[in-house]
C-alpha cells in the first residue's frame, strides 16, 4: 500500500501530474467526505442544537443546572456583571433583549439582564436518543424489513432478466437483433415522469398497488444493466459456447455454467448499482404505496417531515443508518467496479 501511494511518474521525483492528481483526489474526497461527516456528526446533536447559529461541529449539548424552588433544570448560562465578574446562572427566560436568570446561590432573587451579558454553556454530550427513539416510537423497523426485501429480490430479479437479455443480444445471431438493441437503449432518455402515469395504471391493472410487488416488478428490467452485461459479454470467446453445444449442453445450462461465472464481475458491478437504486428510491415507492406498514425505508424518512416542522435530528440519525448497508456492499464489492466496467468496454 505504501508503494503504491507514493509511486510517481517521475523516476526520482514528483512530476506535474502527480502533484495535479493528488490535488484532485483530495479535493474530490473532501467534497464528498465532509457532508457526511457533518450529518454523522450532527445526527448525535440534540435538536436545539442542530437549530442553532451558528453551527456547532461536535455534538453538544446545554448544561444544566438544578436549583432550589425549580422542578426542571434551568440552561446555564455564563453571566458577566457591570464589574467584570462572570458568575454562572440559570436562564429562566428570554425575551428580547432582556433575560432573566436567577443565581444559584440566591435562588430566591430573580435579576433582569441584558441578553448580550451571557453566554450559553455546553458540554460534549451525544444524544443517543436520537437512535433509540425511531426504534422504540416509530415503525423503523417495519420500515428497515420492507426495504431489504424490496432491494434483495428486486437485485436478484435484475440481475436475472438483465443477464439473460444481455446473452441473447451477445451470443446469438437474428435479424433485428440491433434494433432491439438500439430501442432498448433509447428508453434511457425517457425520465421516470414520463413513464409514470402508463406504469402505474400497469401495476393498478395487475391489482399489486399498494403492493411490495408492485416496487420490485416495475424496476427489474434496466437497459443500464442489459448494455453493460451485454458489452461484458462480447468478451467472452464463442469457441466456449461452440465446445458446450458439441458436448450436448443445452443452451440453459451454457447461460448458467458458462456464462454467468465468466460475467461474474460485471454482474458484482450491476450488483451494487440495482442494490443504491432500490435502496435510495424514493418517488415510485411514494406513487405505488400508500399504507405505513408497506413504506420502505426513504418513505419512513419522509415520516419524520411534517406541515410546520422538521424533526433534523431523527432524520439525521436514520439517514446514517440508512447509509450503512449501502455502505458496506460498496466495500465489499468495489474492486469489481474497476474491473467490470473497464472489461464492458473492450469487444
Amino acid at each position: 500500500m505504501l508503494g503504491f501511494l507514493t509511486r510517481t511518474r517521475g523516476k526520482s521525483r514528483m512530476d506535474v501530474t502527480d502533484i495535479l492528481a493528488w490535488a484532485w483526489l483530495i479535493l474530490g474526497t473532501l467534497v464528498i467526505a465532509i457532508p457526511i461527516g457533518w450529518a454523522f456528526l450532527s445526527s448525535f446533536k440534540p435538536e436545539a442544537e442542530i437549530n442553532s447559529f451558528p453551527p456547532t461541529l461536535l455534538p453538544r449539548a446545554a448544561e444544566e443546572l438544578a436549583i432550589d424552588g425549580y422542578d426542571e433544570p434551568l440552561p446555564a448560562y455564563a453571566w458577566t456583571d457591570e464589574q467584570g465578574e462572570t458568575r454562572t446562572v440559570g436562564l429562566v427566560r428570554r425575551i428580547g433583549l432582556k433575560a432573566t436568570v436567577v443565581d444559584p446561590a440566591s435562588p430566591g432573587e430573580r435579576l433582569s439582564v441584558d441578553a448580550s451579558a451571557i453566554e450559553k454553556q455546553t458540554v460534549l454530550r451525544p444524544e443517543w436518543s436520537n437512535y433509540t427513539d425511531p426504534l422504540e416510537r416509530f415503525a423503523f423497523l417495519t420500515y428497515l424489513k420492507n426495504s431489504v426485501f424490496v432491494t434483495t429480490v428486486a437485485t436478484i430479479l435484475t440481475l436475472v432478466l438483465n443477464s439473460m437479455a444481455a446473452f441473447a443480444l451477445s451470443k446469438y445471431r437474428f435479424r433485428g437483433s440491433t434494433t432491439i438493441f438500439v430501442l432498448m437503449l433509447s428508453t434511457l432518455m425517457l425520465p421516470l415522469s414520463v413513464i409514470m402515469v402508463p406504469a402505474f395504471m400497469v401495476v393498478v391493472g395487475l391489482n399489486l398497488a399498494d403492493n411490495l410487488w408492485g416496487v420490485i416488478f416495475s424496476t427489474v428490467a434496466t437497459p443500464t444493466g442489459v448494455f453493460l452485461l451485454r458489452q461484458y459479454m462480447l468478451t467472452i470467446p464463442d469457441d466456449l459456447i461452440e465446445a458446450a453445444r458439441v458436448d450436448a449442453a443445452s443452451e440453459f445450462r451454457i447461460y448458467w455454467r458458462i456464462i454467468l461465472p465468466l460475467s461474474a464481475p460485471a454482474l458484482a458491478v450491476l450488483a451494487i448499482f440495482s442494490v443504491i437504486w432500490r435502496w435510495n428510491d424514493f418517488l415510485w415507492p411514494l406513487i405505488v404505496l400508500s399504507s405505513p406498514e408497506n413504506y420502505t425505508l426513504q418513505l419512513g424518512l419522509n415520516a419524520f417531515q411534517g406541515q410546520f416542522t422538521v424533526q433534523w435530528h431523527y432524520i439525521l440519525s436514520m439517514t446514517v443508518v440508512a447509509l450503512l448497508p449501502v455502505t458496506l456492499i460498496f466495500l465489499f464489492l468495489q474492486r469489481y467496479i474497476t474491473e467490470g466496467v473497464a472489461s464492458s468496454g473492450v469487444k
